[in-house]
């Protein structure tokens, strides 16, 4: 079944609609044989150029804590079992621990030029409660999330007992002081995906993943870990570096506490095996696979959540909805083709050759691709390969960037400044504000509707002005957009994020700190703030808004 990714959901502003999906999933997922989710992803997400914004429920701490219950209880509960567990019941594994929505200036730690999560604002605590107020505390019957997942990051500065800055499962504080003992975490641990194999020579590769760890061995990287209480290694199907790893806690601790260690975690691995049942049937029936996996029902509950995860921004005197309008416009969007299927527009309306032939236009647009914060030309040329990652169109030069960065260092680079300050980076796909603009000439006093397709915040100042109305879509299907347009369903949606002014307040927000950036103020009066969003009779201020604004 096809639902909103997670930060449209946050955009529901509804618990339940996440609920729904996980009760629904969880039966897809066991007739598939299934057992385990990764996630859900309940980072708070405060960094708005992060890759994974998309994938998070926002950056609002007690939506996100109410989401992350009501997500992992309709996963993990089998009803009408006395344990919550059972044949419907799928582990959860959250992540990523302690909060992975911090990396300085956006940049991801899946890539070593990412690897460092900070706290300018010193708010590290508030990043942990999703965990430790929500998925550690399930209000259902199985009581907590089966599996946690520290995420790749250095968490720069939060070891305040060793001082060492390494990634997270590396950290005998963040997961032996804080997760296993502080927190009484008693599940399975799992590695982000390869932390242990040998670092690549280059930075911007995907293969260089054990952080401040590059002078061990991968058996010495797998000993430290499970010292500190990891279970399980992420992306690892080589024994070899494990049975090292044992063979030096023989040599040090003996063979006794060795296998009392090791068992400790088969304990846990095998628990969430058994209390899904696959001990008792570990098979699929094919037949009730093909009956579950997108039935009608679940389907038909996907498509509802998707209706009101869209979000309706701005609607210039009454734009929307166009139910009265006969023929629309779609500008193409590259190699001559159309962004949507013309069949499904037609059910809607009757498809114009050119804007003189209109009553209206929908432009279909991704929003701002900036870059990833790394430029090996940069390097090449003398410098120290950052650059910014950019939510705007047109070029931007960092002039209000930090002038040092506040972590840094990797064996494969010279310096430990990462600062990027006064540097220009160009969006990869500046045709799509083209194509706005473009239409809004050719249309003249005709309305132009515009759809962002929606990953994480940016700034919308370059093409609001020439947009008569805007949608923001959250990984949705077309047809979900076009009923909304179309007038057949209202729209319900608040933004589950800020929208910035410009790149000047990005810079000058704090990575760890919810709601920090001064928003944009559209042509008609509104601000694009967190909770904003309209329906048919203008800016909605309902119950949602009171308690989350």
């Amino acid at each position: 079944s096809k639902w909103p990714e997670g930060v449209g959901f946050a955009a529901c502003f509804d618990p339940e609609v996440v609920r729904r999906f996980a009760e629904d999933a969880s039966k897809e997922y066991r007739a598939l044989g299934i057992t385990t989710a990764l996630g859900p992803q309940i980072d708070l997400c405060t960094e708005p150029r992060w890759m994974r914004f998309v994938d998070t429920l926002g950056e609002n701490l007690e939506m996100t804590k109410k989401m992350v219950k009501a997500y992992c209880d309709g996963m993990q509960t089998t009803k009408n079992s006395e344990n919550g567990w059972g044949y419907d019941s799928v582990n959860t594994m959250v992540k990523h621990w302690p909060g992975g929505g911090t990396g300085e200036a956006g940049r991801d730690a899946h890539y070593a030029y990412g690897k460092y999560a900070v706290y300018p604002g010193n708010n590290s605590e508030e990043h942990r409660k999703p965990f430790t107020e929500a998925a550690f505390k399930l209000d259902g019957p199985t009581e907590s999330a089966s599996a946690v997942m520290p995420y790749y990051t250095v968490s720069w500065g939060l070891d305040t007992k060793n001082g060492k800055n390494v990634g997270n499962s590396y950290s005998e504080y963040l997961i032996k002081d804080l997760l296993r003992e502080k927190y009484g975490f008693k599940g399975v641990v799992c590695t982000d995906w390869g932390i242990t194999q040998d670092p690549a020579p280059i930075m911007d590769t995907f293969a260089s993943r054990c952080f401040n760890m590059e002078n061990m061995t991968e058996g010495e990287r797998c000993f430290v870990a499970i010292m500190n209480g990891v279970d399980q290694f992420g992306g690892n199907n080589d024994k070899g570096p494990v049975l090292e790893a044992y063979r030096m806690w023989t040599a040090e601790f003996g063979e006794k506490s060795a296998r009392e260690r090791f068992e400790r975690s088969a304990i846990r691995l095998l628990l969430n095996i058994f209390r899904t049942g696959l001990f008792e049937n570990p098979y699929v029936d094919p037949d009730r696979t093909e009956a579950t996996v997108g039935n009608p029902e679940f389907m038909q509950a996907g498509y509802e959540a998707q209706l009101r995860s869209v979000v309706l921004l701005k609607n210039r005197a009454g734009t929307l909805p166009a139910s009265t309008r006969r023929s629309v416009y779609l500008p193409e969007c590259g190699q001559s083709r159309l962004p949507v299927d013309t069949s499904l527009v037609k059910q809607y309306y009757e498809l114009a050759e050119s804007p003189e032939n209109a009553d209206f236009a929908i432009v279909f647009i991704d929003e701002p691709d900036g870059g990833c914060g790394y430029d090996a030309a940069d390097r090449e040329k003398g410098g120290n390969g950052y650059v910014p990652i950019s939510l705007q169109y047109g070029d931007y030069t960092a002039r209000h960037a930090r002038p040092e960065s506040i972590a840094g260092g990797d064996p494969k680079e010279p310096s430990i400044d990462r600062s990027y300050r006064g540097k220009t980076v160009r969006s990869s796909n500046r045709e799509e504000l083209k194509r706005v603009l473009g239409t809004k000439r050719q249309m003249g006093d005709k309305p132009v509707v515009a759809v962002v397709s929606t990953t994480r915040p940016f700034v919308p100042a370059e093409f609001e002005p020439s947009a008569d109305a805007i949608l923001l879509a959250f990984g949705v299907q077309r047809q979900a957009v076009l009923d909304i347009i179309s007038g057949r369903r209202e729209p319900s949606a608040l933004l589950p994020m800020q929208l910035p002014a410009d790149m000047k307040t990005v810079e000058q927000q704090h990575e760890d700190v919810p709601r920090d950036m001064v928003c944009y103020t559209d042509s008609e009066g509104n601000t694009y703030d967190f909770a904003f969003g309209l329906d048919w009779q203008g800016v909605i201020r309902d119950a949602r808004v009171e308690k989350y604004k």
